[in-house]
């Protein structure tokens, strides 16, 4: 096999990878929602790192794999895993004060500061027709959203900052890919959170009144790590820029799973970004199908 087709092989598989991990993470918000109902958020915060921790000790059982925790950069593991958690705590605390299409339209910025910070950060710059697809996709974003600009509160300023934690854990999720093994990447980041809501806990504990929102606490951890797992093994495959625009296929997701779950019908508008949002996934998945690995240096086009 040419080394040029087992490189556009290679991104075509992060593509789906990153496709899973965003239908995986729309799941994860719809059962943290649900969850809503029974007990404060941060108790659902809890339950997705703590979850999920404990999901790893039991799947990949680091105690007898001890080398699975030797991490050759153990300050941008714990960076990395501290920029999720406050990437998740700035847009709750956000949301408190904000209307849900404000801060989607805000998050949703995050593959423009991907595609920014990748070029000096990864040396993986990025050409004109990407930029264009990706500002399509965000164009679609705001169809379905809608945002309001005038009198927008000062807690979107929370939403941004989440953004740019979100993208720089894009970054350095790249950038352990290259030393450290998906296993290791995965168990420091519900490591980190697990630990770090851990003294918060019993401040807002609420007993779960029945089976059901017990097996839901499990299912919202084992759905972040999963999600997790997929978006490492992504970027272990295709460049960070190259991957961002598809996190706007979770607009996708997120809509059949408020009809299916909540009942929430989409509108015309929403039917026509989701329209947009997908053509652009598809532009860039063609793109990528004609197109082999660019070189390092170079943009990508």
């Amino acid at each position: 096999m040419s080394d040029p087709l087992q490189q556009r092989r290679q991104r075509l598989t992060g593509i789906a990878l990153m496709c899973g991990a965003v239908a995986t993470f729309s799941c994860l918000d719809a059962t943290g929602k649900y969850l809503l109902r029974y007990m404060d958020p941060l108790q659902v915060v809890w339950a997705r790192y703590f979850g999920a921790f404990l999901l790893a000790l039991i799947f990949l059982n680091p105690i007898t794999r001890p080398k699975m925790m030797t991490t050759t950069r153990p300050f941008l593991q714990v960076g990395r895993s501290a920029l999720l958690l406050g990437s998740t705590a700035l847009s709750f605390f956000a949301l408190r004060y904000l209307q849900l299409d404000e801060a989607l339209a805000i998050l949703f910025s995050t593959p423009f500061l991907v595609a920014l910070f990748s070029g000096p950060l990864l040396g993986e710059w990025v050409g004109w027709r990407r930029w264009t697809a990706i500002g399509v996709g965000f164009f679609g974003v705001l169809l379905v959203v809608r945002p309001g600009f005038g009198g927008i509160h000062p807690a979107a300023l929370l939403t941004f900052c989440g953004a740019i934690c979100y993208a720089l854990y894009v970054i350095t999720t790249r950038v352990l890919a290259r030393t450290d093994t998906s296993e290791t990447t995965l168990f420091y980041s519900n490591l980190v959170g697990a630990v770090a809501m851990l003294p918060i806990i019993p401040f807002v504990w609420t007993p779960p009144n029945s089976a059901l929102v017990v097996a839901l606490m499990v299912l919202i951890g084992a759905l972040g790590s999963g999600g997790h797992y997929l978006l490492i093994l992504g970027h272990r495959l295709a460049p960070a820029s190259t991957l961002a625009p598809f996190i706007y296929t979770q607009i996708v997701w997120t809509t059949t799973l408020g009809f299916l779950v909540f009942g929430d019908l989409p509108n015309h508008w929403t039917i026509i970004g989701g329209l947009v949002v997908v053509s652009s996934g598809l532009y860039l998945l063609n793109r990528e199908r004609k197109l082999g690995k660019a070189e390092p240096s170079a943009p990508v086009a």
